[in-house]
């Protein structure tokens, strides 16, 4: 899709009769916002940006400086398939200001734009390509699956396999490239991968994913979750990130006369994520109930190794084949689709190029079942674990200068204090499971 300015966007919204334009913008938690403006206030919109109150907006400004203004962009126009085709609604993510016209520092949208362009000062262009799983189930009150099928498996008359199949149809409506949906390991867990894109776009894209997926499945009467661990015993919800850089057109992780195809540029990405990974555990797996996912035995990677062929690293470098050099790439496997995909792809291109800058030495890839090597065996070859609870990662982030020089200072300190408090609500909870084992004997 050519991409669209202000001067085209008018004109769709006149020839297609759009009536409403939703202004998306999301917080330092990744959760979406939304106001709806008039075809009648969009070119003022363009030109001069919508004004509103940010001190209600997780992150966002203070009570004494919540003015902010909303700034539509317009090569994210898109008309949403669902509504009435008369007097239709479109959508546009924005760019948040400060009355000046300086970009406002807790805009994530922006931070990633802040980390691209650092990239680009080193003639890179990243791409990702996530895969994000999720599951269908009856209500939002509780994890109450609709099928019991597992990964792969065709179930014709399954409601799963219609919604999978509707999302899909609704996403290339809008413009968004579809490679492949199945059902995953778990009931009731499915997956629509998305194709890879240069990550300022994929991260919109993220988010409109996740409404899209959503509401197909509400349309149904059933509620989709990106929870990463709403059942107990089962795999969790993942959000596998394929990625690389691009150079003058050509992909600089692939270079034919090094160990596996994979460039120098490459390995040192892989060693700057290597790392530097615990340290933005916390951006990537951003809530309590995320490190209930991140534990052995549910295909969710927690040893800090890489591999070509073990998904149980943490790291997987997929097998070169001739003639795809582009497809030469990395998938980080443990980040999952409840973080803020802008905040997320920030961190993991940070490390990289740290990585990078510095040339760091990558350790021989570790292709046997981690799972199975017993943790003596795992210390004596240097093989170190992500965090496991959000504590964890939230007191080893808060150390990070790297984790601070992406995020800049504002959402930073926002992050952190937000994740404090989730922690401290948290732990002063008494759970079902703590009355069914100690009430009776203690």
């Amino acid at each position: 899709m050519a991409k669209l300015g202000p001067e085209n966007v008018l004109k769709i919204v006149k020839d297609k009769k759009v009536k409403f334009i939703k202004i998306w913008f999301v917080d330092i938690l990744g959760q979406l916002k939304s106001f709806s403006i008039t075809d009648k206030e969009l070119e003022g919109a363009f030109s001069e940006g919508m004004g509103f109150d940010g001190s209600s907006v997780e992150g966002f400004a203070r009570i004494f400086e919540s003015d902010l203004v909303a700034v539509p962009d317009a090569s994210t126009f898109r008309i949403l398939p669902w509504r009435p085709q008369e007097d239709s609604v479109a959508r546009m993510f924005c760019d948040i200001l400060n009355p000046d016209q300086t970009h406002y520092e807790g805009d994530t949208r922006y931070i990633l734009k802040r980390n691209l362009a650092e990239a680009k000062k080193l003639g890179y262009t990243f791409f990702v390509g996530p895969e994000l799983e999720y599951f269908y189930f009856k209500s939002d009150k509780l994890p109450e699956i609709i099928d019991q099928g597992g990964y792969f498996d065709f179930l014709p008359l399954d409601l799963g396999h219609d919604l999978r199949r509707n999302t899909m149809l609704t996403l290339e409506k809008m413009g968004i490239q579809v490679e492949y949906a199945h059902h995953e390991v778990a009931p009731s867990q499915h997956e629509i991968d998305l194709r890879y894109a240069e990550a300022l776009e994929m991260a919109d894209t993220v988010m409109t994913y996740k409404v899209v997926v959503k509401q197909v499945a509400w349309e149904k009467g059933v509620y989709a979750s990106f929870m990463p661990k709403p059942l107990f015993g089962v795999n969790g919800s993942g959000m596998h990130c394929h990625q690389s850089l691009v150079k003058g057109g050509r992909n600089a992780f692939f270079d034919t006369k090094e160990e596996f195809h994979l460039s120098k540029t490459a390995k040192a990405y892989i060693a700057g994520v290597f790392k530097h990974v615990k340290e933005f555990t916390s951006v990537t797996n951003q809530w309590v109930n995320s490190y209930k996912r991140l534990v052995p035995g549910y295909e969710a990677p927690v040893y800090i190794a890489w591999a070509r062929r073990n998904r149980s690293a943490l790291i997987r470098v997929p097998m070169y084949k001739p003639g795809k050099e582009m497809a030469t790439r990395i998938e980080l496997r443990f980040p999952d689709p409840a973080c803020n995909p802008y905040l997320a792809f920030s961190v993991m291109l940070a490390a990289g190029l740290e990585g990078i800058r510095n040339n760091y030495p990558l350790p021989k890839p570790v292709e046997r079942d981690i799972f199975e090597i017993d943790e003596k065996e795992r210390e004596e070859a240097g093989i170190d674990t992500l965090p496991g609870s959000l504590l964890e990662a939230i007191e080893l982030t808060k150390k990070s200068k790297l984790v601070k020089k992406a995020l800049g200072d504002h959402v930073f300190e926002k992050f952190i204090e937000n994740k404090e408090i989730e922690w401290d609500r948290y732990r002063i909870q008494v759970t079902g499971y703590e009355l069914d084992k100690y009430l009776p004997v203690l």
